[in-house]
């Protein structure tokens, strides 16, 4: 076995992942207050080519060195916008047709592997505070709720690791 080397990855350069299609998802992220947690969002989404993130709240923004310390340059590629509330994001998202989708444990929530991206059209995910997760005020404007099923004691993943799963089982057909 041999590691690939950085050509024959076919990594993309910054203006052709700006030109590439994306994958019809926006990543929202509610009071997320860790800056290395932003970062591997970032990290994530330029990943799986997501089509932006939008920062609310407390939630650090780039640039700041924390950040780029995860995300590796995907600040640069990753397309993103920065809202002072997360209800104010989420009306936005909602007017231009996304459906908004927290990723919670809540009542009637759908397990991951059950959720269907049907019909097709732009998705925006929901990722909440670190202790306090999705809060009410966001919970009360989104479509529905998508529960990674866990079997574990904790019953809790840290955002950045839910928002790799979440992302992965949503894009592996498309990436």
């Amino acid at each position: 076995m041999r590691k690939l080397s950085m050509e024959e990855l076919n990594r993309k350069s910054v203006e052709e992942f700006r030109k590439a299609d994306k994958i019809p998802i926006r990543v929202v992220l509610d009071n997320v207050r860790s800056m290395h947690n932003v970062g591997s969002v970032f990290r994530t989404a330029d990943a799986f080519l997501v089509e932006g993130i939008c920062l609310c709240g407390y939630t650090p923004r780039p640039p700041h060195r924390d950040i780029q310390k995860t995300a590796l340059g995907a600040t640069e590629t990753v397309a993103w916008s920065y809202f002072p509330s997360v209800t104010g994001c989420l009306s936005a998202l909602k007017e231009q047709g996304y459906r908004l989708m927290a990723v919670e444990q809540v009542e009637n929530s759908v397990p991951l592997q059950a959720f269907s991206l049907e019909p097709p059209g732009r998705l925006a995910l929901i990722f909440g505070n670190e202790v306090g997760g999705v809060g009410q005020e966001a919970l009360a404007l989104c479509d529905g709720s998508i529960e990674i099923p866990q079997g574990g004691m904790k019953h809790s993943l840290n955002i950045s690791v839910a928002a790799g799963i979440v992302l992965w089982e949503l894009v592996r057909g498309a990436v």
